[in-house]
This record gives structure tokens, C-alpha cells and sequence, in this order.
């Protein structure tokens, strides 16, 4: 089981530094690539580019909670959230009946 988290590609894991503009200004946010690349799949399915996701996220909850501490630790839960959901929702397929 390890080997699958100790083997992973050293680039997924790099971080990556990324200037957004975000009601109306410009801010950097600094993620690991293999959560932007989550983000920009998110975005994908909802017809966005990765920007628009993020700043729709931003307005969201701060329209939710009216601050946001840590958007990159937002940013990287709502990654996990999504692939929690994903999961979720996979059928799985029924069993083969074995004839005696």
C-alpha cells in the first residue's frame, strides 16, 4: 500500500505559485500541482477555467462565511471533498451469481 504514495511522480507533489485576479485583485496562490490539476478538472466539469472556479469558490465562502483564513487550505479540502464525492458515487457493479 505505501508503495503507492511513496512512488508518486516527485512532480506531483512540487509546488506551484499561480497570479489570479480575485474581486478585482490580483493575488498569487501556491499549491501543489497535483491540486491544481484536481482544480482545473473541477472547473472543467463545470464549463470554467480553473480561474473562474477558484474565484467563484472565493465569493462563495465568503458569501458563506463572510472571511476566509486559509484559501489555499480551502482550495486544497474542497480537492479532497470532490474526490471524496467522486468516489462516493461510483456504482459498484453486483456480484457474479455462482451456479452450484
Amino acid at each position: 500500500m505505501c508503495e503507492l504514495y511513496v512512488k508518486a511522480d516527485p512532480i506531483l507533489y512540487e509546488s506551484r505559485s499561480r497570479s489570479l485576479r480575485i474581486r478585482g485583485v490580483v493575488t498569487t496562490l501556491r499549491l501543489e500541482n497535483q491540486f491544481w490539476d484536481i482544480l482545473r478538472e473541477i472547473a472543467e466539469v463545470d464549463g470554467m477555467t480553473t480561474n473562474q472556479l477558484i474565484a467563484k469558490l472565493y465569493d462563495e465562502v465568503m458569501e458563506y462565511r463572510g472571511e476566509v483564513v486559509n484559501f489555499a487550505s480551502f482550495l486544497r479540502v474542497s480537492c479532497t471533498r470532490y474526490l471524496a464525492q467522486r468516489r462516493a458515487t461510483v456504482v459498484e457493479l453486483p456480484k457474479a451469481r455462482v451456479n452450484t
